[in-house]
């Protein structure tokens, strides 16, 4: 098992967290550039070496219902790997990519289908003109409205 001291240094080795001391000498490490409203990324690490890091993105790990993972026994490469990866699923980069498709009716005008924020989000250009929580339910739209799916 890594000593506190060791968790620190591993910890510290990612310059995009801040640390924040908190009570009763733990510390927390939080991501300020998230996309999420998640911004610990390690949560009360203590001195006796127990603490948690935020897997809550991350698939293959044992989380609590709060996403977090205890981290007591973790050697130095599990930790500095669920580390990076706490951090890569928080940011820009470690967000799915939205699902577009087009749309087009007999006038050819187009609309974009985008799945986003878990959402389906039909735009006209810029502007929105509605979300719906399926595909099915905005493909339905879409197609009471005289717009097929537009093929490549």
């Amino acid at each position: 098992m890594l000593t506190f001291e060791q968790k620190l240094e591993i910890i510290e080795s990612f310059p995009e967290l801040e640390r924040r001391d908190v009570s009763l000498g733990r510390v927390n490490f939080q991501y300020n550039d998230s996309v999420k409203e998640k911004k610990n990324v390690v949560y009360h690490l203590h001195p006796n070496g127990n603490g948690y890091v935020y897997a809550g993105e991350l698939e293959g790990y044992p989380t609590d219902d709060k996403g977090f993972v205890n981290i007591r026994d973790f050697n130095e490469a599990e930790l500095h790997s669920i580390v990076e990866n706490a951090i890569f699923s928080l940011s820009e980069e470690g967000q799915p990519k939205p699902e577009e498709e087009t749309w087009i009716n007999r006038e050819k005008q187009t609309l974009q289908l985008i799945h986003e924020d878990e959402a389906w989000t039909i735009y006209a250009g810029n502007n929105l003109v509605d979300s719906f929580g399926s595909h099915e339910d905005a493909a339905l739209y879409l197609k009471d409205e005289g717009f097929r799916l537009q093929r490549n």
